[in-house]
Formats: C-alpha cells, structure tokens, sequence
C-alpha cells in the first residue's frame, strides 16, 4: 500500500524531544516517510516554541503531548498519532482505521502511555541527536520554519 498523497507540503511533527521512545518514533517515521515531507522538532526548543505560537497554541511550555501541524491544524495525543500512520509508507496507513474509535477513549490509552514513557523508555537530561543521516528532517532553532 503506498502512503497517502493527497499533499505534498512538509508537516511538522513536535515530540518530546527528552523522551527516548519519542526519539524513537520520529526515527522509525522519518525512515518509512523517506519522501522528506515530514519534518521534526522538540517541544522544549525554541523553534518547537515558536511553531506553537503561531498556530495560537495555549499554554504551550505545559504541552505534554506530541503535536502534529499541517495546513495551519494542529492534532495532539491520538490524533496526532493517527495523522503520522496517514503519510507513512507500507501498511501503516491501514492503523488510521482507529479513528473509528471515539477520541476520548483513544485519548484515555494516549495519555495512559504517555504517563509512563519516562519510567518504560527512560528520559535524557537533554534533546536526543537524531542520527546523521536524518538530521536534515529535524528542525533546529537555527532553520527557518
């Protein structure tokens, strides 16, 4: 099954960039979304700030959720989640069939995870390097956003 093109513009996906299985999941999307048109930053940077505010998002520093924007939206927990399975490569798409499932009850096992990634995955002091050949698809504070 090949990934869904209904657009070729680059979405930003924002993670926590301290959280290993975070790290983790953006690598394992960069590398089935090989088009390039998904782009990354951590919500602690400066761009990760910045991305927020100009899509209005409240409360921003106190965000404790990976957020996906495309187009001006903004999707976070499950959605969010659900957005990415849309642009990957392979069968992943086929996972945007949990979209059937009301958001609050797929929100309510977004937010369970989330609330033991650290104690699971484990946590860095600081934002993980993304590997060398990826490092292009990450956002920094020095690149235009």
């Amino acid at each position: 099954m090949n990934r869904n093109d209904s657009s070729n513009k680059t979405s930003i996906l924002l993670i926590d960039g301290q959280c290993v299985l975070c790290s983790r999941l953006a690598n394992f999307i960069a590398k089935r979304e090989p088009a390039g048109n998904i782009r990354f930053a951590a919500l602690q940077s400066d761009a990760g700030q910045h991305i927020l505010a100009n899509i209005g998002y409240p409360n921003a520093e106190r965000l404790d959720s990976v957020v996906w924007v495309q187009d001006g939206a903004a999707y976070t927990k499950s959605s969010a989640a659900l957005q990415v399975v849309r642009q990957l490569n392979g069968l992943w798409p086929l996972l945007y069939g949990f979209a059937l499932i009301p958001s609050p009850l797929r929100d309510w096992a977004y937010d369970r995870l989330a609330a033991r990634r650290y104690r699971w995955f484990g946590k860095t002091d600081a934002c993980m390097l993304p590997p060398v050949e990826l490092r292009q698809r990450y956002i920094d504070d020095h690149t235009d956003r």
